[in-house]
C-alpha cells in the first residue's frame, strides 16, 4: 500500500523553533569550570507539533498545521521552513508572548546544554484558531492533536468532540499525567513514562498490557498506542492480545523528535485508509530510521517502503535528497563501475560518507560498463551491483547512469550531478580535482571535491587477473 497524497491532515498544537549551534570543545572556560563551545555551525529545526507537520508533509499527504507563535522573528522563519516544505501554516500570532525557541549546544554530536526560551499560550483567545479548524474539518481526513502543554491545547476535549462529530479520526500526543481530558479520542500515543505517570501507578512492565487496555476502556478510545523507545510500540485495540512490536533501531544517535515521526507516520498511514495495525508496523520502521540521526529529523515514503525504493528509482531518491537537505544533512556523491564489490571500494565508500551525513552512488549501467571496460565487462549486471551496493551501510542511495545521458555526455555522471546538486563530490585519488567529472560544477554552486586514497593491490581488475589465471591453471591440470 500506498501513502495518500491527496489525504488532508489537520495538525493542531504546541510549535516551537529547535535551534542548533555545534562545534568543537577543547578547553576549559577560564570564567567559570565549564566547556567552552567553539560554534562552527548553527541552524533552525521545526519542532513539537511543527515538527509533526513537516514529517507529514515530507511522507506526502497534504498537512495545514494550526499554532500559536509570537509576532516575532523566530516566528516568521519556522512559518518559511515549513511552507518551503509544503506545510500550509494558519498562525495565530500573539502580541504578548514570544515564539517557542529551545536552543541546543552540540559537540561531537552530543548535547552539552539546552537552553529553553518560552512562554505559555494558555491565556491566548482560542476563538479565532477554533473557527478555522472546524472549518477546515469539512476536507480533513485526520486529526492530530499534539500537546507539549505550552496551552494551545488547553481546549482540547473540544477539538476532539469537534472532530469525532463530524467522523474524523483523532490522533492525540498527550502531556502531562491528566488523561481524562483526552477521552474520546481515536487513537492515544504516550510513551512509557507518560503512561505509568497518567496510570497513577509504580511501573510494571507486567501489568502494562492489562493496565493499557483499562485505560483504554475507560478513556472511551478506539486504541492506546504505548511508544517504549529501545523495546518498541504495544498496541491495545481491543479485548484481544496487545500487538508488540520490538524497536527496528540498528543504530541510535539522537531520540529527539523520534515520538512526532510515530505520529506523523501513523497519521499518514491511518489517513491513507491503513489499517491501525500496519500503520504501527510502518511507525516503528519510521522511529527505527530517525533514531538513526542527528537532531529533529524526519522520514519520507520512499525511506518507509524499504530500501528498493532507494535503489534505481531516481525521482523518489530525488525527493530524499531534498528531504535531507531541508533537514540540514550534507549530501556526498560519488560515481563507478563498483563491478565485483571489493575491500577497496568498502574502505572508499565509508570514507566518502565520512565527508558528510548521506551518501549517493551513481553506477555505470551495463552498456556504459561495456563501453568503458570492453568485452566480457560487466562480471555483474547493474540490478547484482546495485543491490550489493545498497546493502552497504555507508550507502544511502545508488542510482544508474550511462543508458539516458545526452550523447555529448556518455558515460559520464553529469546529468545526475547537477539533479542531486551534492555538497562534496569525491573520487579515488588516481584523479585529481581538474579530471574529475562534474568538479567544475560543485565547485561553482559552492561544494567541494575532494579525493580519497585508494587501498593498494586491489582493485577489480586484478581480482579478475588472479580469477582468470587461477581457472585457466584448473583447466590446465
Amino acid at each position: 500500500m500506498k501513502l495518500d497524497e491527496t489525504a488532508h491532515i489537520i495538525v493542531v498544537g504546541d510549535a516551537m523553533l529547535d535551534r542548533y549551534h555545534e562545534g568543537l570543545t577543547s578547553r576549559i572556560s577560564p570564567e567559570a569550570p565549564v566547556p567552552v563551545l567553539r560554534v562552527t555551525d548553527s541552524y533552525d529545526r521545526p519542532g513539537g507539533c511543527a515538527n509533526v507537520a513537516l514529517n507529514i508533509a515530507t511522507l506526502g499527504p497534504k498537512v495545514t498545521l494550526l499554532t500559536f507563535v509570537g509576532d516575532d522573528v523566530d516566528g516568521r522563519l519556522l512559518q518559511h521552513a515549513l511552507e518551503e516544505a509544503g506545510v500550509a501554516c494558519q498562525f495565530q500570532r500573539s502580541a504578548t508572548a514570544r515564539t517557542i525557541v529551545k536552543m541546543r549546544a552540540v559537540s561531537m554530536h552530543q548535547q552539552m546544554l539546552r537552553i529553553d526560551l518560552e512562554d505559555d499560550f494558555a491565556a491566548e483567545d482560542k476563538a479565532a484558531l477554533t473557527a478555522e479548524y472546524r472549518a477546515l474539518l469539512a476536507s480533513a481526513a485526520l486529526v492530530v492533536l499534539s500537546d507539549y502543554a505550552k496551552g494551545a491545547l488547553s481546549q482540547v476535549g473540544d477539538l476532539i468532540g469537534a472532530a469525532r462529530a463530524m467522523g474524523v479520526p483523532v490522533i492525540v500526543d498527550p502531556k502531562g499525567s491528566d488523561f481524562e481530558r483526552y477521552r474520546g479520542a481515536t487513537l492515544l500515543t504516550p510513551n512509557e513514562g507518560e503512561y505509568w505517570a497518567a496510570a497513577g501507578e509504580r511501573a510494571d512492565p507486567a501489568r502494562l498490557a492489562t493496565g493499557a487496555a483499562a485505560m483504554r476502556e475507560r478513556l472511551d478510545l478506539d486504541a492506546l498506542l504505548v511508544t517504549r523507545g529501545e523495546k518498541g510500540l504495544m498496541l491495545v485495540k481491543d479485548a484481544g492480545d496487545p500487538l508488540t512490536l520490538p524497536a527496528e533501531a540498528r543504530d541510535v544517535f539522537d531520540v529527539t523528535g523520534a515520538g512526532d515521526t510515530v505520529v506523523a507516520t501513523l497519521a499518514s498511514a491511518l489517513a491513507s485508509g491503513w489499517s491501525i495495525e500496519d500503520a504501527t508496523a510502518l511507525a516503528n520502521r519510521a522511529a527505527g530510521i530517525v533514531v538513526g540521526r542527528h537532531g529533529t529529523a524526519s522520514v519520507t515514503a520512499a525511506e518507509l517502503a524499504g530500501v528498493e525504493l532507494g535503489i534505481g528509482n531516481e525521482s523518489a531518491v530525488l525527493r530524499d535528497v531534498q528531504a535531507a537537505r531541508r533537514r540540514g544533512e550534507r549530501i556526498v556523491m560519488t560515481n563507478g563501475c563498483f563491478d565485483i564489490l571489493h575491500a577497496g571500494h568498502v574502505s572508499y565508500l565509508r570514507q566518502a560518507r565520512e565527508r558528510g551525513d548521506r551518501l549517493l552512488v551513481a553506477v555505470n549501467s551495463d552498456a556504459s560498463v561495456a563501453r568503458l571496460k570492453g568485452t566480457g565487462r560487466p562480471f555483474n549486471t547493474l540490478a547484482q551491483r546495485m543491490e550489493v551496493l545498497g546493502a552497504l551501510k555507508a550507502v544511502d542511495w545508488v542510482l544508474p547512469f550511462g543508458d539516458v545521458e545526452p550523447e555529448a555526455e556518455r558515460d559520464l555522471p553529469l546529468r545526475l550531478i547537477r539533479a542531486v546538486r551534492p555538497d562534496v563530490l569525491v573520487k579515488g585519488a588516481d584523479y585529481t580535482v581538474a579530471t574529475i567529472v562534474g568538479a567544475e560544477e560543485v565547485l561553482a554552486w559552492g561544494g567541494a571535491v575532494e579525493t580519497i586514497p585508494l587501498v593498494e593491490g586491489v582493485s577489480t581488475t586484478i581480482l579478475a587477473q588472479k580469477a582468470g589465471a587461477r581457472v585457466g591453471e584448473a583447466v590446465g591440470s
